[in-house]
Order: structure tokens, then C-alpha cells, then sequence
């Protein structure tokens, strides 16, 4: 009995081995004739290059353009003549421009707001002991601010011309800028010694739709005072088109690579009776064309004086400790404006705290706190103060600036003036 239980077993175990290989291969059948009609999905990532006609070969990136595809079809990249030195001139930029975007379509959308902030510094280490560090600071409030606004940001730690040192040497950078980025309407150019000290203000492009350039600046100084500070030339907006390469050719020949170098700076001498230097600069540079080809230039440069689109830092500074207490007022009234959030989000409560600012009267945030007379590389400074508040002044601003970011990752600075204090936010901050 025990035999014919085990021939039923290996028969029954064959019957099954028998039905599952017959499935098996009826699967297989069916699989083959299915992937006969359907293509075999591929999971390895594809490169193409469209041609600017065939925009639906395109696949957005997680920013809205596409960042994978440029395009066969030539631009000016390709022109053998073309320049990024600072001495030969750029012609019909602005078709270029629009023949970029043309083979770049995904780039076109909000290319009219979209900004590339430029900065840099010298290309060596600082003299100053603690000058590396503040670079490093200063550069970090200009990522912050950008990243929180959408800009990209180029920092040049690099002479691009020889001979365009101090400050001729944002001119290589910015023209270089232009010519790198033809997405972007706008070129930022901020000193490496300047600050934003309110990091939710966004700049009112708005306002300077018929202009080229922006700069901080009063009219009545320039063609009634003749002062060499009638405007700051350390931090500018420049349109990215064909007036403003031309702009930039022009001013650029008032300094070192013009044979006529030292001329210029016997000119503006003469005619800026305040100028405290020999030498052509850039500050007067710009200030001489508006006032001698106002019919020029005037319209296409705007002033910026009603907010500080660069503030002088020694008029500033004293102003942090009130305005952090005048927002925090503002805040224990109002819960949303103390509400947490993303950083992602911020331009809300920036555009939300709009009508309650109005009640902090002088005590708004200052947008750009301009460290001039200081050289934090350097070590040098204005005679008129002395090195220790240049120093300080710097660490209070920059800690002034980080408290705005630092609350959206739960921290603020507990004191301005050192920076390695943090302290954690409470929950409902400020406590009502």
C-alpha cells in the first residue's frame, strides 16, 4: 500500500509540473505577440536636439525651461566675430537676443523680469585678517536674497582686463554677463561691500520699463551742485539690449583701456570741484555723460530716490535695533504676518506686509546697506572713521539681514553683534 501512495504522489506532481509549463509558455506566446505591437519601454534617459521649430520634443525642467536642449540652428555663439572682451563692440544685440529665444522658446516666458545679479572680488586672498570671512558673509546675503527671488547670481573673482582694476573692473564682468545670459532682461550688478538689509523687497521692475539703466541718484545734484556724489555707481540695473552695450562701451573708454586715461581724470577733476581723487572713475564717468549729454542719456537712465536702492551704511546702521522693534510690533498684531511658512513662499508675506509698512513710518527696512569708504579686503578705510566700525558695522548688518532668513529655518541671532549666537524661534513668534 505504502508503494501505491507513492506512484499516486510523483504522478500527481508530475500532472502539475506538466499544467504550470504549459501556462508558462502560453504567457510567453502572448508577451511575444504584445511586444511585437508595442515598443519596449526604455528607462534610460534620451538626449535630443530639437530644432527650434519642433517645440514638442521639448521637456520642461522643474524651473519651466528647458535646461537639456540647445538647439543645431546657429546664433551668435557661432559667430567667429563675436566678442566677450570688453574692448570690441557688440552690434545688434537685440536681435541676437531675439533670435536666441527664438530657438529657445521655453526661455521666452517672463524672460522680461527675469535678473542675473553679478558681483565678485579680487583674485587674490585678503590682506585683512578677518577680510576673507566678510566676503564670504557678503556673498552669502546676495544667494540668499536670489534664491529667495528667483535670480541667478555670477560672482567673478577674476580680472577679465588687465587693465580695468578697482572698480573698472565690473565692466569686462557685466558686459560678459549680458552676453552669457540672453534669457535674462536684466544684469544686477552689486559691489561686493554692499548688502541687502531687507531680504523680502523685491525691486519694482514696474517702474523702470521705459529705462536701461537704474541707479540711486538726484537729479538737482548732478545739473545744479555738479557733485561727484549726485549718484552711486556701485550698485546698477542694466537692461540687457543694445542701448545699454553701447552705454557700456562708452563709459568703459572714460577709464584705464582709453588712451586718454589720464586726461579724463584732469576732466572730471575740473568739473566735480568735491572729487577727492585724481584719477577717472566710474562714478564720475557716468555723472559727466548726464550732464553733458543729458539729451542723450537722461531718459533712458532712471534715478532711483525713493527707496534705498543703495544706502550710505553710516546713516544706517543705527537705524537696525528700531526697525527690528517696529516689525515685531507690527507682527504681535497681526498673526499671519508671524506665521510660519516656507521659505518658497515668502514674496506672500512680503506682498501681505505691504499695508501695514506704511505705520513703521522712517523705520522701513533698508533694501541695500552700501559699505562705502570700507574695503574689507584691504583692511583700508575713510580716514573719518576708523577701521573697528567699518568691521563692526558689517557684522551688525549682515546679522541684521540673516535673522530675515534664519526665522524660516527656526533661528534668529539673539545679538547683532555676534554672530555666533542663535537662538531658537518660539512657536508664535513674537509672542503676542
Amino acid at each position: 500500500m505504502a508503494k501505491l501512495r507513492s506512484r499516486s504522489f510523483w504522478s500527481h506532481l508530475s500532472d502539475a509540473f506538466l499544467f504550470f509549463a504549459a501556462a508558462f509558455l502560453a504567457l510567453v506566446l502572448v508577451w511575444s505577440f504584445w511586444s511585437y505591437f508595442t515598443p519596449t519601454p526604455n528607462f534610460l534617459p534620451t538626449f535630443t536636439h530639437p530644432s527650434s521649430n519642433s517645440k514638442n520634443n521639448l521637456v520642461e525642467s522643474g524651473f519651466g525651461v528647458n535646461l537639456k536642449s540647445d538647439p543645431k540652428d546657429p546664433t551668435f555663439y557661432d559667430d567667429p566675430e563675436m566678442s566677450y572682451s570688453i574692448e570690441k563692440p557688440v552690434k545688434d544685440w537685440d536681435g541676437k537676443r531675439k533670435e536666441w529665444l527664438k530657438h529657445h522658446p521655453t526661455f521666452a516666458a517672463g524672460a522680461r523680469e527675469r535678473i542675473v545679479l553679478v558681483t565678485g572680488s579680487q583674485p587674490k586672498p585678503c590682506k585683512n585678517p578677518v577680510g576673507d570671512h566678510l566676503l564670504l558673509r557678503l556673498f552669502k546675503n546676495k544667494v540668499d536674497y536670489c534664491r529667495i527671488h528667483g535670480c541667478d547670481v555670477f560672482y567673478n573673482n577674476l580680472l577679465l582686463h588687465p587693465k580695468m582694476k578697482s572698480f573698472w573692473a565690473k565692466f569686462p564682468i557685466v558686459k560678459a554677463a549680458m552676453l552669457a545670459h540672453p534669457e535674462a532682461e536684466w544684469i544686477w550688478w552689486v559691489d561686493s561691500d554692499a548688502l541687502f538689509t531687507d531680504m523680502e523687497f523685491k525691486l519694482p521692475l514696474e517702474r523702470y520699463k521705459n529705462h536701461n539703466l537704474v541707479v540711486n541718484g538726484w537729479p538737482e545734484l548732478i545739473y545744479n551742485k555738479t557733485s561727484w556724489t549726485s549718484l552711486n555707481a556701485g550698485v546698477f540695473l542694466v537692461r540687457n539690449c543694445q542701448w545699454s552695450m553701447d552705454l557700456i562701451s562708452k563709459w568703459s573708454n572714460m577709464g584705464p583701456i582709453s588712451e586718454d586715461y589720464e586726461k579724463w581724470g584732469q576732466i572730471q577733476r575740473s568739473m566735480f570741484k568735491d572729487k577727492l581723487f585724481p584719477e577717472s572713475d566710474d562714478q564720475s564717468a557716468l555723472i559727466y555723460l548726464l550732464y553733458k549729454e543729458k539729451e542723450k542719456y537722461y531718459d533712458h537712465i532712471y534715478l532711483e530716490k525713493e527707496f534705498y536702492f543703495q544706502g550710505y551704511w553710516v546713516d544706517l546702521i543705527g537705524v537696525y535695533d528700531n526697525t527690528t522693534e517696529r516689525y515685531l510690533q507690527m507682527e504681535r498684531k497681526v498673526a499671519r504676518l508671524r506665521r510660519r511658512h516656507a521659505e518658497k513662499v515668502s514674496e506672500q508675506y512680503a506682498a501681505f506686509r505691504k499695508e501695514f509698512l506704511k505705520e513703521t513710518g522712517k523705520w522701513k527696512r533698508p533694501f541695500i546697506t552700501h559699505f562705502t569708504g570700507c574695503e574689507p579686503c584691504s583692511g583700508n578705510h575713510n580716514l573719518k572713521y576708523d577701521g573697528e566700525t567699518c568691521w563692526k558695522g558689517m557684522v551688525k548688518a549682515l546679522n541684521f539681514a540673516d535673522n530675515q532668513i534664519l526665522r524660516n529655518y527656526g533661528f534668529l541671532h539673539s545679538d547683532l553683534l555676534d554672530s555666533s549666537t542663535v537662538t531658537e524661534v518660539p512657536f508664535d513668534y513674537p509672542n503676542p
